[in-house]
């Protein structure tokens, strides 16, 4: 059992490195829980470590990695986690700053509710937004559907995906069901099954067993477009 602040702790770490990739500071963690100094958030650090909600990586400053997070989280809690690096202007200001920018091919359209068909072929480009590492392999997909509103995830916003084929308990992925079918979910390991669920409570859980399921890829950005 966590107590309020190592509760509150863990999940802004958990939503700075899901938006940034990067463990908050220590003045920045102290700031989030209103605490007068530094050492509080060290104690609180410390008993998560000791609990296995997080790990300290030896040999780098401001390094953590969260290994899980509480069962008893409540749902906004756990959508709450994943703030959506948003592009604000959307793809018309993503092609005013194309000179020093690193295209990526737009692959279609992926369901945030219904699965659709799989990963179809390019259908246009987008610039990998600058703040992203240009390491690895990054596509875009356009939202359809509703089912992730809860997690800042809109009806036509164009997704930003880094091609990977695993994924943490809690990321939102791009899944690929039988071979055939693409969502775009929130993946969680549960034994020997996969539940992929919406961050909308209209929406079921989806559960499948481990062989059905296959990562294309987890979401690091969107671009969202308000014309």
């Amino acid at each position: 059992m966590l107590t309020k602040k190592q509760k509150n702790l863990l999940l802004f770490i958990n939503k700075r490195l899901r938006s940034t990739g990067e463990s908050p500071s220590y003045e920045e963690m102290k700031d989030s829980l209103n605490l007068k100094s530094k050492s509080g958030i060290h104690r609180l650090i410390c008993a998560l470590e000791e609990r296995g909600f997080i790990e300290r990586l030896a040999h780098k400053a401001r390094a953590l990695k969260v290994i899980k997070l509480p069962e008893a989280a409540s749902a906004n809690d756990i959508y709450n986690t994943f703030s959506p690096s948003v592009i604000k202007g959307g793809l018309d200001s993503s092609k005013k700053d194309s000179k020093n920018s690193q295209e990526i091919p737009v692959l279609g359209e992926i369901a945030a509710g219904t699965p659709i068909e799989a990963i179809q072929n390019e259908v246009s480009k987008v610039n990998l937004p600058n703040q992203l590492s240009k390491n690895g392999e990054y596509f875009g997909l356009k939202v359809l559907g509703d089912s992730m509103i809860e997690a800042g995830i809109n009806e036509g916003d164009t997704v930003i995906i880094k091609k990977t084929s695993t994924a943490e308990n809690g990321q939102i992925v791009v899944a690929l069901i039988d071979n055939q079918e693409a969502m775009l979910k929130r993946m969680r390991k549960k034994g020997n099954s996969v539940a992929l669920e919406s961050a909308n409570k209209r929406y079921e859980t989806k559960i499948f067993g481990p062989d059905r399921v296959k990562v294309q890829g987890t979401l690091v950005s969107l671009y969202r477009n308000f014309q």
